[in-house]
């Protein structure tokens, strides 16, 4: 599968950037979820992949071939870019059976091709399945019900994913009658005789041409495949179609019409039909959002399942943080057309890049608690939080403020340099929606409206990041809170502490109940309390919080 791979993409609308200077780079057979809010440029990102959507300047590689390339005027057409699109809506043909939804595409195909042997290839099949006639006889009789009457419909389908067959070999085992045979060995060997007699008189058939047949039944000249501008044959269609049906299972569905269909079953109908022409990359735009919530996990399962067996490259978009962190290998998190962190999953979870990202992924969301630092010797600093309590933050690795802060200056100096030397530049147009510093919330009992005012902050002005599962509540903790609500659900327990006019959220494992108004003590457990400056919203180190 091929890596793909965006340098420096931007698209905008006037003065408004969907997405601003994307540098991305999207391995081989990775599962990669586009995520963030609405309207923050991931849909635009995927459909400029698929070409969907033009860049307005940069560049797009998929494999070795370059898609798009504003500079030297390169634009590939979607349907030459051999990528599968699953829309939101299934957009399935409502006048159409499930099997022709599926094939409909196949149909248009006419490009270069090998020329196959299509008989031979099929009778290949067919003598595999005659080495065990037995097996033949027992998934045909599988089908028959209590009142010793043949399904024939299903024993055509069981035999089509037993032995990875077209429509066309199951008929004509079925019509071998082998089921019904006395001698079930004797009529088995007679045919295969008359396949291998085929299978000799193809092989001459090809030699006369002057051509070789391959292990796949390809006609081979000088080592290389013959190849002619043609469409699929039917054979050929109905493979791809029993491939992906088998794959998704709704082989019994094949007559049937979208109407007639769950909507579970109509989203894998929608997922077959994008896999049918074997597309290099799928890209899925929220594929699950009209799902109720249990069929939304069950798909979760199948497309995971579905990217293993596939070894295909998975490009996914959603705002829902619980899906991008169950199915991906990376999370593309995107706010404002900029990209925020591109890492594994767990990463972004527990190493956060900025404020933005520590509060949009995760639910129940983290806790931030501001605070103010001075630096002590060893590289630890000492806080004051929590209505005027003092605290530890030991971070992992030491921190000095003084160093990191220089260090982010020179880099937004730099960023603010290269801008200024692009503005210079013909045709540059400034950005209408301005990027700023996430204004997280913090909680409180009584929550003051938001007047929009930009508090004054220094290099000691800090926020830290508490996630609820690191607050431990017993008797030993060192904080004494008080339970402002408890919701349990069986499984774990969601409280919110009171301490003074703050509010935090925890999360107790097990069928723990708690009274409103309950005195507690608690305390930070773990090493994976995260630090951010409030100047900058960015990261600073993880580590230990501790209390007194």
């Amino acid at each position: 599968m091929p890596k793909i791979v965006l340098e420096h993409i931007t698209k905008r609308w006037d003065k408004f950037y969907a997405v601003d200077d994307l540098d991305l780079v999207i391995e081989d057979n990775a599962f990669v979820t586009l995520l963030g809010p609405s309207g923050c440029g991931k849909t635009t990102t995927l459909r400029m992949i698929a070409g969907l959507e033009t860049p307005t300047t940069g560049r797009i590689t998929i494999g070795d071939t370059v898609v798009f390339d504003s500079e030297a005027g390169i634009n590939i057409p979607p349907n030459k870019r051999k990528v599968g699109f699953l829309f939101q809506n299934y957009a399935l043909w409502p006048n159409m059976t499930v099997y022709q939804n599926i094939s409909f595409g196949l149909s248009n195909v006419k490009e270069e091709l090998p020329k196959i042997d299509h008989d031979a290839r099929r009778n290949a099949q067919l003598l595999k399945a005659l080495r065990r006639p037995d097996e033949i006889v027992k998934t045909i009789q599988d089908c028959v019900d209590k009142n010793g009457k043949l399904d024939a419909k299903r024993a055509e389908i069981k035999l089509i994913d037993r032995y990875d067959i077209s429509m066309t070999g199951a008929k004509t085992i079925m019509g071998w009658k082998l089921h019904e045979s006395a001698s079930v060995n004797a009529d088995a060997e007679a045919r295969i005789k008359e396949l291998e007699a085929a299978q000799k008189a193809a092989a001459d058939k090809a030699k006369a041409e002057g051509c070789s047949l391959s292990e796949d039944f390809t006609y081979m000249k000088d080592g290389k495949p013959v190849t002619a501008v043609r469409k699929l044959t039917k054979e050929e269609i109905d493979l791809s179609v029993r491939r992906v049906s088998r794959i998704v299972k709704i082989g019994m569905f094949m007559d049937r019409y979208p109407a007639e269909l769950s909507g579970g079953q109509q989203q894998r109908v929608a997922i077959a039909r994008t896999l049918a022409p074997e597309p290099s990359v799928l890209f899925m735009d929220e594929p699950l959002s009209n799902l109720d919530a249990k069929l939304r996990l069950e798909m979760r399962s199948e497309l995971q399942r579905l990217h293993i067996e596939t070894g295909s490259t998975f490009v996914y978009v959603t705002h829902d943080q619980m899906e991008a962190m169950t199915l991906a290998t990376k999370i593309c998190l995107i706010e404002n057309g900029l990209l925020q962190q591109y890492e594994a999953p767990l990463t972004v979870y527990g190493r956060p890049a900025n404020t933005f990202v520590a509060d949009f992924v995760g639910n129940p969301a983290i806790n931030f608690i501001e605070a103010k630092a001075e630096q002590n010797g060893n590289g630890s600093l000492s806080l004051e939080l929590l209505d005027g309590r003092m605290g530890v933050f030991t971070p992992n690795e030491p921190v000095f403020l003084k160093d990191w802060y220089a260090a982010a200056d020179k880099a937004d100096a730099e960023r603010a340099a290269a801008l200024a030397e692009k503005a210079k530049q013909k045709g540059f147009v400034e950005k209408g929606n301005k990027d700023s510093v996430f204004r997280y919330h913090v909680a409180k009992v009584n929550e003051i409206e938001d007047l929009g005012d930009e508090p004054v902050l220094s290099d000691e002005d800090l926020v830290l990041g508490v996630r609820p599962e690191f607050i431990e509540i017993s008797k030993y903790g060192s904080i004494e809170g008080e339970i402002y609500s408890a919701m349990p659900t069986g499984m774990e327990t969601t409280v919110r502490i009171r301490v003074g006019e703050l509010l935090l959220t925890g999360v107790v494992f097990g069928g723990v109940l708690y009274q409103i108004g309950e005195k507690i003590r608690f305390s930070f457990r773990g090493d994976d309390v995260v630090l951010f400056s409030r100047r900058n919203g960015r990261l600073i180190a993880q580590g230990k919080l501790t209390v007194k």
